[in-house]
């Protein structure tokens, strides 16, 4: 077990060598190969790969251990472009309500957030593996209730909303936090020239307003595609 403890991707990197922390790991990029093999016919499937491969190869892997913002980048990533992008290569057949998923994906993101296991996730490998696993896999769930065929377009609007507001309502509370919660976090801000509070406050706004981009952007295209859909049944 000793093997499993310490931080995927290695320390938190100081500014002068973080273009040098590229993540090799053979089995990720056994892993992302296959990903990309099996969607080799599809330009989304491929899409999410490179997506999943910025995330974890890139020294976007190595920053995020040494800076929470950096870590909500990585998991926004995750969660409002990779997951979707997989739900649109693997749509499912079955017509479901986006309302358990949605549910589902808050429990989980919120759950990893919480101090404790987030510190756990972060200093152990198979924990890390665990919270990656169960933010994409409960997110692609999610995106693949909203993005499915036949979905009503009303219902996946409001999915799609709600999906933001969790998240933004996540960022805000760590935003307004009057302490730094992450203890993993404590000490490799302070090189990149944040608080550790300042860091936090930081990943929070992210939630809070950039992520909603990604929202808005699938919240046009789950539009655009249910106005031709009912504009192909008035032809």
């Amino acid at each position: 077990m000793e093997m499993l403890k310490g931080i995927y991707c290695g320390p938190a990197p100081l500014p002068a060598d973080i273009w040098l922390r590229w993540n090799f790991d053979p089995v990720l990029l056994l892993a992302l190969g296959s990903l990309a093999f099996a969607a080799r016919r599809s330009r989304v499937g491929a899409l999410a790969a490179a997506v999943l491969a910025v995330a974890f190869v890139s020294p976007l892997c190595a920053l995020s251990a040494a800076l929470f913002s950096a870590r909500v980048v990585h998991h926004v990533l995750l969660i409002a472009v990779a997951a979707p992008l997989l739900a649109l290569a693997w749509p499912t057949a079955r017509v479901r309500s986006p309302t358990v998923p949605l549910l589902v994906s808050t429990m989980v993101l919120w759950a990893w957030h919480w101090p404790p296991a987030y510190d756990w996730a972060l200093s152990n490998v198979a924990v890390y593996w665990v919270m990656q696993a169960t933010l994409l896999g409960s997110a692609f769930a999610f995106w693949q209730a909203v993005l499915q065929n036949g979905q009503s377009l009303g219902a996946s609007l409001l999915a799609v909303l709600g999906g933001y507001m969790q998240m933004a309502l996540l960022g805000a509370l760590l935003t307004f936090a009057r302490e730094a919660l992450y203890a993993i976090h404590m000490v490799a801000p302070l090189d990149w020239g944040f608080t550790p509070l300042g860091d936090q406050q930081l990943g929070g706004l992210i939630m809070w307003v950039p992520a909603g981009l990604p929202f808005v952007v699938w919240g046009a295209f789950v539009a655009r595609r249910g106005w031709q859909t009912m504009a192909q049944g008035f032809a």
